[in-house]
C-alpha cells in the first residue's frame, strides 16, 4: 500500500469514526433527555419544558445524519426481487438508473433546504422552481423566528448581530435547528455522488444493502464453513 492510499485509509477511517460518534452521542442526548424527563414528570411532578422539543429536533438531525451515512456504508434496504432475476449486464443498467434518479432527488432535496433554510438566516433562496436560476430577491427574512421552549444559549448570541439587527433572542433562534437542512442533503448529495461513482467504477453493485448475510448463512447451510 503506497503512503497516499495508507493516509487516504486513516483519514477515512477518522471520518467514519466522527460520523458514528455523532450519530451515537444524538442518539444518546435523545435518550438521556427522554429519561430526565420520565423521572421529573413521574417522581417530582414536574418536567423540562423544552425537553421533547429538544428530542424533536436532535431526531431531525439523526434521521438527517443517518441517512447520509447509510449511502456511505451501502445500508439502506431495498427491493430487489425484479433485479435478481436479471442477467449482470441489466442489473448493472438498474444501477446505474437509480444512481441517477437518487442523484436528482438529491439535488432538488438539497435546494429545497437551502431555500427554507436561507430566509431563517438572513440569507436569500435561490430563484427557480426545479434548477437554482440565481438568488431570489426581495424575500423577507424569517431570522427573528425562534423556537417554541428551547432556551437561548449564549454561545449564540453572536446571531443577534450578524443577522437579527442586534434584536436580542429570548429563545434559540430556528435557524440553529434548522441548519441541518442544508447540512445534512449536502451530505446526503455527496453519499449518493460517491455511491454512483463506486457503481459506475465497479466497485460497488447497488444502492442498497447486499446480500452478504444471507450468503453466509447459506454457505453454513452446505457445510462450507468449518468449526
Amino acid at each position: 500500500m503506497s503512503q497516499h492510499s495508507a493516509n487516504e485509509s486513516r483519514w477515512g477511517r477518522w471520518i467514519d469514526s466522527l460520523e458514528e460518534t455523532v450519530i451515537a452521542l444524538i442518539l444518546g442526548l435523545m435518550t438521556l433527555v427522554t429519561f430526565v424527563n420520565v423521572v421529573l414528570r413521574y417522581v417530582f411532578n414536574s418536567s423540562l419544558i423544552w425537553g421533547l422539543e429538544v428530542v424533536l429536533i436532535l431526531f431531525a438531525w439523526l434521521v438527517l445524519l443517518g441517512i447520509s451515512y447509510g449511502f456511505k456504508k451501502t445500508s439502506h434496504l431495498g427491493v430487489d426481487a425484479v433485479t435478481n432475476l436479471l442477467p449482470h449486464t441489466g442489473q448493472r443498467v438498474l444501477a446505474l438508473i437509480s444512481a441517477a434518479a437518487c442523484l436528482a432527488y438529491a439535488a432538488l432535496l438539497m435546494k429545497g433546504a437551502w431555500d427554507y433554510w436561507a430566509p431563517f438566516a438572513a440569507l436569500q433562496p435561490t430563484d427557480g422552481r426545479w434548477f437554482p436560476m440565481g438568488m431570489a430577491e426581495g424575500v423577507r427574512d424569517r431570522a427573528f423566528y425562534v423556537t417554541d421552549q428551547v432556551p437561548m444559549l449564549d454561545i449564540f448570541r453572536w446571531l443577534e448581530d450578524a443577522i437579527n439587527y442586534g434584536e436580542s433572542y429570548d429563545k434559540l433562534p430556528r435557524v440553529i435547528p434548522y441548519a441541518i437542512l442544508p447540512f445534512g442533503c449536502a451530505l446526503i448529495l455527496l453519499r449518493v455522488v460517491q455511491a454512483s461513482w463506486r457503481i459506475v467504477t465497479g466497485q460497488q453493485s447497488s444502492l442498497i444493502v447486499s446480500h452478504e448475510a444471507e450468503e453466509d448463512v447459506e454457505r453454513i447451510a452446505h457445510g462450507e464453513y468449518e468449526e
